[in-house]
């Protein structure tokens, strides 16, 4: 056993004989069992213990078990208890998950603060099995389907090279101790029922299933490889990061069949999940301006691009700021747009055509002035025009992007809007050669720069 280990470990390069490796060690033969080849093995280890607090005293005889352990080996102890039940309450998640979320978080403080190189598991080819049909019973794409990795970051599993039955034959032959979790056979946990019923049944028919699995699972890791790496060209390609939002052009979907799986893969990274992503597909059949949810991000079906935008971002924009006085320095509001604004007299020396700059007639405003977003059924009159006209034919004029309108604010004074912010002010407020004061708002250039297309504003003066 120990032979078969040591060649394990050099054959894939799981660590380097020097490497400090804090094992996680629950108290079962499996966890036991690596204790001891790692201490055959001479190489350098701590031991960490999560105590969830889930059997009472049992989990606390656990706990003074591997205590102990440790202590004889001579070796770095590390201990901690969580309060698994109140954490999977918070978060929403199962038990299982939450213990496993709460001990990895932990180990990685242990890596931090004490100089481990990684962090070792003892999961092994029987793991693996129950590992594949669970998300093959879940359902799963190709990456659910490559089983439990040798090495994924600062995890590692030295015992992925055999089985449950030789562990157990090793632990007897060399006469280990260790504690039986009796939850291991209760049947309420899927993975308990698969290796209890199912895998037993597998395991009749061929009594090397765990191996002749995992010789298939070393080709569907292949086949995986050759896939990431095609779409991982595929995304380079087609994926654009942009001020507007993550672009997907729609154009390209016709060009790669199966469609949904292609978009999958370039989605799944923002959270899509297939279902969602097969109802976006199907909207390229109708009508622009369906929106999508994942957990984390929003898909905005523009008429060219899919525009993906992290929630957070979406849901952190004020909703309407108030401007009382002349002097404040827009610069300094919580607000997406960069503005700066100040009063003048020297209505002559005002720079002309720029609709990234508005140049108010200062009294015919009335504070405070306010910004917000635009909403259905307003209306303006554009610069130059006399007649009004609503926003959203001013967006189709102007050939806004769906995401376009959605990032427009508008300057308004009392219920009249007098701005458009970057795009076009009001033909009401603008100077003319009776105006005495003006009031003038700029945008920055980080403001122009990302402008919809604009007919400019070439006279100022009526």
């Amino acid at each position: 056993m120990l032979q078969a280990f040591n060649s394990y470990i050099r054959s894939i390069g799981l660590f380097k004989p020097s490497d400090r490796i804090l094992l996680a060690v629950s108290g079962g033969v499996d966890s036991i069992a690596m204790v001891r080849l790692f201490m055959d093995a001479g190489f350098h280890f701590g031991i960490a213990h999560s105590n969830f607090g889930l059997r009472g005293e049992e989990s606390d005889g656990d706990e003074a078990f591997v205590r102990d352990l440790a202590s004889r080996a001579g070796v770095p102890f590390f201990m901690k208890h969580f309060d698994t039940k109140l954490f999977a309450a918070e978060k929403k998640i199962s038990i299982q998950m939450a213990a496993r979320d709460l001990r990895y978080a932990w180990f990685d403080e242990i890596l931090t603060e004490n100089g481990y190189s990684y962090v070792a598991t003892a999961h092994h080819l029987d793991d693996q099995a129950e590992t594949f049909f669970i998300n093959l019973i879940r359902g799963t794409g190709i990456s659910g389907m490559h089983g439990i990795l040798p090495k994924q970051g600062k995890i590692i599993r030295p015992l992925m090279f055999t089985t449950r039955e030789r562990i157990m034959a090793y632990a007897l032959d060399i006469q280990l101790e260790w504690r039986d979790d009796r939850s291991n056979k209760s049947r309420k946990y899927l993975r308990n029922k698969l290796r209890l019923d199912v895998l037993t049944e597998l395991f009749k028919i061929n009594p090397r299933f765990s191996h002749k699995l995992n010789e298939t699972i070393h080709h569907l890791r292949d086949v995986e490889s050759i896939y990431n790496n095609h779409i991982a060209g595929i995304t380079a390609d087609l994926v654009q990061h942009t001020s507007e939002g993550i672009l997907i052009s729609i154009d390209w979907i016709y060009e790669y069949e199966p469609h949904d799986t292609y978009l999958f893969e370039l989605l799944k990274p923002y959270g899509f999940s297939f279902p969602v992503v097969k109802e976006i597909v199907r909207s390229l059949d109708t009508f622009a301006g369906k929106i999508f949810y994942s957990p984390t991000h929003r898909l905005l079906r523009d008429r060219e691009n899919f525009i993906i935008q992290p929630l957070a971002e979406l849901t952190a924009e004020p909703s309407l700021i108030e401007i009382y006085t002349i002097e404040k320095d827009l610069a300094q509001l919580d607000f997406p747009i960069s503005l700066c604004a100040h009063e003048t007299d020297q209505i002559i020396d005002l720079p002309m055509g720029k609709a990234s700059t508005a140049f108010l007639d200062m009294d015919k405003l009335v504070f405070p002035l306010s910004l917000r977003k635009w909403e259905k059924g307003d209306w303006f009159i554009p610069l130059g025009l006399k007649g009004k006209k609503k926003l959203s034919d001013f967006f189709i004029d102007q050939k806004f992007s769906l995401s376009d309108k959605e990032k427009t604010w508008i300057l308004t004074s009392g219920n009249d809007i007098v701005w458009v912010v970057g795009k076009r002010i009001d033909n009401r407020y603008r100077i003319t050669p009776k105006t005495r004061n003006a009031y003038v708002i700029s945008c920055t250039e980080s403001t122009k720069d990302s402008e919809a297309p604009s007919s400019g504003c070439c006279c100022l003066f009526g």
